[in-house]
């Protein structure tokens, strides 16, 4: 279905496939779009051009917020300690960053307001990921709600927030299947939490193993170049 064009929509973008092919859903559907990058003091900083370069391709204004989560700690992600290696890990994982949608979704929803933007999309996914809490539907219902009690636009009624999450219940495969039938160049985006010097992927984070499994299962070869396997 397409909506009015001049409806705006946030849609935070880290670069990665997921976000990557959530942007293309929602600017299928009409929204005019406004993508939302986090610099948080991530070790993958490749992600952050990516998302830019993305944003760019796509035709839309975009913005660039910096918070530094190192501050905090508690992730691989934000710290200099050893990424760990897919299926190394019980529970959740050590690349798990606190409160990060939380945060993230703190600030879109922010702009949101000053915009006049009834809806934010993010790409989360409840099927094929690594474990998240805040990648859950609860959580994603749990902040819609807060969003709604918390916003002036939503009290006085002029706008209602809509937390949009378009992969939530979809496999990775099918992500991927979705974002090629709508254009989607996935060479240009980047998922890999623990990158070489020269850029190519690892290969053996929870983020790769996830999107090669993705593009195994849909048939397709997966464009990122990876790091030659040890032996």
């Amino acid at each position: 279905m397409t909506i009015n064009p001049r409806e705006k929509a946030i849609v935070l973008l880290s670069g990665g496939l997921d976000s990557t092919t959530t942007l293309a859903i929602a600017m299928a559907e009409g929204y005019a779009c406004h993508g939302l990058i986090f610099d948080y003091g991530q070790r993958h900083r490749c992600e952050l051009s990516a998302a830019g370069g993305i944003a760019k391709d796509a035709g839309i204004p975009s913005s660039r917020i910096t918070i530094d989560l190192r501050t905090l700690g508690g992730s691989s992600l934000t710290e200099d300690t050893a990424m760990p290696e897919s299926g190394g890990s019980v529970g959740i994982p050590a690349t798990y960053v606190p409160a990060r949608n939380t945060i993230f979704l703190a600030h879109a929803l922010g702009w949101a307001e000053v915009l006049g933007a009834d809806n934010i999309f993010i790409g989360v996914n409840a099927i094929d990921y690594s474990g998240y809490p805040d990648c859950r539907p609860e959580f994603i219902a749990a902040f819609e709600a807060m969003a709604n009690l918390a916003t002036k636009t939503a009290v006085e009624g002029t706008h209602r927030i809509r937390i949009r999450t378009p992969l939530i219940a979809m496999r990775k495969k099918e992500i991927i299947e979705t974002g090629i039938s709508l254009g989607v160049d996935y060479a240009k985006t980047h998922s890999c939490y623990d990158p070489l010097p020269e850029g190519l992927a690892c290969g053996t984070c929870d983020s790769c193993r996830l999107r090669r499994k993705g593009f195994k299962d849909a048939g397709l070869d997966d464009p990122t170049p990876y790091a030659p396997e040890k032996p």
